[in-house]
């Protein structure tokens, strides 16, 4: 799995440099972000403007990734959806429970307000 990783303060974007994402492609990603999360920063941000087919296998995967960030106190944000990527993710019913904004920027500022409710709370 071909990936750009940019490294913030407070978070990593993973860039996905693939058009198609299968199910047989889980376990690199999986791998990715175990590597990413042993470091310091352990919030994540996925750039997927590049990529133009996902299968459900992965979906389902990206889903399960977004829900141990969660329990582990960890920010996992979906950003750059191409149109036939969000539309297949609606139809498996899987958008709507996705973490997912229209804008890098948008995922950086959901970032930095979950942080700020950590700390409050």
């Amino acid at each position: 799995m071909n990936v750009k990783i940019d490294t913030r303060e407070k978070f990593h974007v993973i860039t996905i440099l693939e058009k198609q994402l299968t199910g047989n492609m889980t376990a690199q990603f999986s791998a990715v972000l175990n590597k990413l999360r042993a470091g310091d920063v352990k919030n994540i941000i996925i750039h997927f403007g590049e990529v133009t087919e996902m299968e459900h296998a992965m979906a389902s995967h990206l889903l399960q990734e977004q829900q141990y960030a969660y329990d582990q106190l960890q920010s996992f944000v979906i950003c750059h959806l191409q149109p036939e990527v969000e539309a297949q993710l609606d139809k498996d019913g899987l958008l709507e429970l996705m973490n997912v904004t229209p804008t890098e920027s948008e995922a950086w500022d959901i970032v930095q307000m979950e942080e700020i409710e950590r700390e409050l709370f």
